[in-house]
């Protein structure tokens, strides 16, 4: 049966944390406040537990999930040949909406699907959920809906999309009032001869730019190719 904690309350969210983490070395799944909006998560490191995740979404093994981390420093343990032009966009926008597609770590005994060797790592600009990761290590961590539908900017919302399929929900309050209104983080590809962005969404090509100006829009082709 899932178990609902209001974070906010101080008796809960020692409590909910404690569920949660709990939960997650049961291989099961949770869902957590993050500060685009509300999301699935599992050990990142137990087949089981993210095979569970694509499951309560509906996905297959072809859209792996993304992974949350607690700091930047825990970037060079997932991933290998990272680019310096990705260190500073970690440095300028991580806490926050960034997610940056690395080559994983070949050592590394986890199975997040058909990754072709990748890993998305992300470090959210959300209390709860950094406490949580610093406590559980890297999660696996997707938006909190079934597949094709609107994500959950609330845990009601959640909810009724997941169901019994995740053993605990974190409520940290509403993420906002209407879906088309809150962006998901943005997607860069950092695994290519170019840095270029995948997913449109909370860091603007502009903000990416003052930072790294050499940075590919979404649809953008790299100098000297042909449009």
């Amino acid at each position: 049966m899932s178990t609902r904690f209001l974070v906010s309350n101080e008796q809960e969210h020692e409590a909910g944390l404690t569920a949660a983490k709990a939960a997650l070395a049961e291989k099961r799944c949770i869902v957590l406040p993050t500060d685009t909006v509300y999301g699935i998560g599992a050990d990142a490191f137990s087949a089981q537990g993210v095979a569970m995740l694509l499951a309560a979404k509906g996905r297959g093994r072809t859209m792996p999930p993304p992974v949350l981390i607690a700091q930047s420093a825990t970037m060079d343990g997932l991933a290998r040949d990272i680019p310096d032009a990705a260190r500073k966009l970690a440095d300028a926008f991580w806490p926050g909406g960034l997610t940056l597609i690395l080559q994983a770590q070949p050592s590394l005994t986890w199975d997040l699907g058909e990754t072709r060797g990748t890993v998305g790592l992300r470090v959210p600009n959300d209390d709860t959920a950094l406490e949580l990761l610093r406590e559980t290590g890297p999660l696996a961590v997707s938006s909190a809906n079934r597949s094709g539908q609107p994500a959950a900017l609330d845990v009601d919302s959640a909810m009724e999309q997941l169901g019994e399929s995740v053993d605990v929900y974190l409520d940290g309050g509403s993420r906002g009032e209407d879906p088309t209104q809150v962006l998901p983080s943005t997607i860069i590809d950092c695994t290519g001869e170019h840095l270029k962005v995948v997913r449109a969404g909370a860091i603007s090509i502009e903000e990416l730019r003052v930072v790294v100006p050499e940075v590919l829009d979404l649809g953008q082709d790299a100098p000297g190719q042909d449009a």
